[in-house]
């Protein structure tokens, strides 16, 4: 005859509560710093970056492909003038925005 076991009966589990450092600045350690950028790099300056590579690739595209001599001359002249001008712009407001206080590690 075989022996039946009845089924062990578990408590439920209790969900402890978090303490994120997000949600608790009491919880943050003295050298986390949850207000700066983790990179270093003012996330405005990547996304202006990436708006205007895209809006420039497609302006110099659409005058290459024109085809009439002056628009392919001035495809190139855009480019020889506007990438470093864009650069140079971007990098000076990065540098401005750039979070002194808090510096990424």
């Amino acid at each position: 005859m075989a022996v039946q076991h009845s089924p062990i009966i578990h408590s439920p589990e209790v969900e402890r509560a978090r303490h994120s450092p997000v949600r608790d600045d009491s919880k943050l350690a003295p050298t986390e710093d949850l207000d700066r950028e983790p990179d270093g790099v003012p996330h405005d300056v990547v996304g202006l970056t990436a708006l205007f590579s895209v809006m420039l690739a497609m302006l110099v595209a659409f005058m290459w492909l024109t085809g009439s001599r002056v628009g392919r001359f001035g495809a190139v002249a855009l480019v020889v003038l506007a990438i470093p001008t864009l650069v140079t712009t971007l990098r000076k407001k990065a540098a401005r925005d750039r979070d002194h206080t808090h510096p990424s590690r």
